[in-house]
């Protein structure tokens, strides 16, 4: 295993790039922890690939370096950094057994045959496979080979690091939860430094200790799960991570006061006065559809009682989703199954869960309201 430092990376794909617009992946100075589980989630053609392949070594950097622990990779092979990768679609040997196949890499490193079987054998039972390790890979199935393809991977102890490249693309559904699951538990058992590359944020929350969140070749914001959720450092963050995602209005911003919709909403915190664009985020779980008695009663406690227009309520099991606007921009809530929408609704915000964000960076309070 092995602390990766990222020290002023940056990558472009053009010979003479002259402006940060060049870049596919604008510069990044991080530290990740020895053993840590990392996930760089974003939209595709967000830079995320382009990332991982620096660190594996198949990509060297425009600008910047690379070390494990104290040593600088920069310009090493992926053979010469000692990492496993685990691609998008699997790769592995049609004509070896499934037990072959696990074993390979461990046979190329000189490994002594009996701890090369009690691996296998431990691999073949933690990935459900032992039922099929004498079978030829080639006519399993695309679940079977890619499970193959990770216990390729997760087979060598010795590794700096596990890098996995969207692995569950050909997976089903269901067992894409019991490998999710599957890699959490490995990784806790053997502590291994494995980042991880998604589009879908479900597998980043439910696999990562930290989330590494990549909007147009920038690395907006780097959180734990419940960061990412309380507070998004931008509003890319805010909008991409929930179901439904943050809702974003525009305002302007007075203290502890914000206008927003043609009304005015209490915060609980002092903000700054300052030039760019003012926008609000706030969950969806943290509005609530009321009627105009209830609206009046929450501006007594400092919330926010907004007219709302609502197009659809989406029943989706314990809870229900109101869609609508407010002052002409869209806004979700989140609430409780049987609640009763009123024909006159109205939004309130609970002014502890506002986030207030500039030119859409997250704005830090000056203090409480």
């Amino acid at each position: 295993m092995a602390r990766i430092t990222l020290d002023g990376l940056a990558h472009s794909y053009l010979p003479a790039p002259k402006t940060d617009a060049d870049f596919a992946l604008k510069r990044i100075d991080y530290i990740w922890d020895d053993g840590g589980a990392y996930a760089l989630l974003g939209p595709s053609g967000c830079g995320k690939t382009t990332l991982l392949n620096i660190i594996s070594g198949l990509l060297v950097p425009s600008t910047g370096h690379i070390r494990f622990d104290e040593e600088d990779v920069t310009s090493l092979s992926p053979e010469a950094r000692n990492i496993a990768q685990v691609f998008q679609f699997p790769v592995i040997y049609d004509t070896m057994t499934v037990a072959e196949n696990l074993a390979f890499p461990l046979r190329n490193r000189g490994i002594e045959r009996g701890e090369i079987e009690r691996r296998v054998t431990d691999m073949l039972a933690t990935l459900d496979l032992a039922d099929k390790a004498k079978r030829r890979a080639r006519g399993l199935t695309a679940d079977d080979k890619q499970k193959i393809s990770l216990g390729r991977g997760l087979v060598r102890y010795d590794v700096n690091a596990i890098l996995f490249d969207e692995p569950l693309t050909v997976i089903d559904p269901h067992m894409k939860w019991q490998l999710r699951t599957k890699l959490k538990e490995l990784h806790e058992q053997f502590e291994h430094t494995m980042i991880y590359v998604t589009h879908d944020q479900t597998e980043a929350l439910t696999f990562a200790d930290k989330v590494v969140v990549m909007y147009d070749g920038e690395v907006v914001q780097i959180g734990t799960p419940e960061e990412l959720f309380d507070e998004p450092a931008h509003t890319f963050v805010g909008y991409f991570i929930g179901s439904p995602g943050m809702n974003i209005l525009p305002g302007t911003v007075d203290g502890a006061s914000i206008g927003v919709a043609g009304g005015h909403v209490r915060l609980d915190r002092r903000y700054p006065a300052g030039e760019g664009k003012v926008e609000i985020g706030i969950r969806p779980e943290f509005v609530r559809i009321t009627d105009a008695a209830g609206a009046n009663a929450a501006d007594e406690a400092n919330a926010a009682g907004l007219p709302m227009q609502v197009r659809a309520v989406e029943n989706i099991g314990r809870h229900q989703i109101v869609r609508g606007s407010v002052g002409g921009h869209d806004v979700d809530a989140v609430v409780e199954e049987g609640v009763r929408v009123p024909a006159e609704a109205y939004a309130v915000f609970d002014p502890a869960r506002i986030n207030v964000y500039r030119d859409s960076h997250l704005v830090r309070a000056h203090g409480p309201g």
